[in-house]
């Protein structure tokens, strides 16, 4: 299907919906429908709630651009609807979502596909942790995004405030040694990998506000890495987007320590696509736009169709 073909299509842009990141949700849905307003395609938006498809049904809609992030959105939930519906959309299917946002279900995969992950160990409510790792550990749920619930324990004094934090969002959650090194995050598209960027928050580590805040935290592309270590974290990322079975585009976070080792902390199967978001910024260092980028997005749903 050419962009054209696609320009005759009822497309909707998902948005908003109901986890805990639904304003960045509304902020990323708001640039992919300005995208796709200004470059001539018949789009509308879509703030996601129970009536999902009651309004997928009235706009008479034929793809979905899925610019959701979090629960009920990048979980597989909303693509298993629009399968029902026999309507496309993008990025990846129900299985890949399901597993990328259940961090303790991907780590399984990761394991078996030979890639690096720091030591945890998982901790289910209403257990007793016994720690296995010596401080510092960081404590975060296993089905949130955005470091929602995500805390650095350096102290035992510490711990108890952190796993109440973690417990508030998931019922199951990750206690993982800490790994010294830089935040390197790799974009994919087309299951290939653009580039390596390279994260230095200005709190303690990349969290809500230093992800979403502008000057939260500075972005060096290309990552600053050895050749041969920037070369490796690029084929770690492609590694691990096709061990959990995803489509087209990603954003896969490592941590690289001084020995050059990358550590997989987790793939993002619908990143954000707002002004600060990392994946846009790769794609533009490889000379691929905003509008481009969301195009090629929605050409690969096309396939589907």
């Amino acid at each position: 299907m050419t962009v054209e073909d696609l320009k005759t299509k009822k497309i909707a842009v998902l948005m908003g919906g109901l986890s805990a990141e639904r304003e960045v949700s509304l902020n990323s849905g708001k640039a992919v429908l300005a995208s796709l307003t200004r470059q001539g395609f018949n789009a509308v938006g879509i703030d996601v709630g129970r009536d999902l498809a009651q309004r997928l049904a009235e706009e008479q809609v034929e793809l979905a651009f899925i610019a959701l992030h979090g629960r009920f959105g990048e979980d597989g939930s909303v693509q298993g609807l629009l399968e029902l519906m026999a309507i496309p959309y993008t990025g990846s299917g129900v299985l890949a979502s399901a597993l990328a946002i259940d961090k303790i279900a991907a780590k399984v995969m990761f394991a078996a596909a030979g890639l690096k992950l720091a030591p945890y160990q998982v901790l289910r409510r209403g257990e007793e942790l016994k720690l296995e790792n010596p401080l510092p550990v960081v404590v975060k749920p296993s089905r949130e995004g955005s470091s929602v619930g995500v805390s650095i324990v350096k102290e035992p004094g510490q711990m108890e405030k952190a796993l109440a934090e973690a417990f508030r969002y998931d019922s199951e959650i990750l206690v993982e040694a800490f790994i010294s090194g830089k935040e390197v995050q790799v974009g994919i598209l087309d299951g290939r990998a653009m580039g390596a960027i390279e994260i230095v928050p200005k709190n303690e580590f990349y969290d809500y506000e230093a992800k979403y805040t502008d000057g939260g935290a500075e972005h060096i592309l290309p990552a600053r890495l050895p050749e041969n270590v920037y070369q490796a974290v690029l084929k770690e990322g492609e590694k691990a987007h096709a061990a959990l079975g995803c489509d087209c585009y990603s954003r896969v976070d490592f941590l690289v320590n001084e020995a050059g080792e990358c550590y997989l902390l987790e793939v993002n199967t619908l990143p954000g696509m707002t002004d600060l978001s990392l994946l846009p910024e790769i794609a533009r260092g490889s000379d691929i736009d905003f509008d481009q980028l969301v195009v090629r997005i929605l050409l690969a749903a096309s396939l589907k169709i």
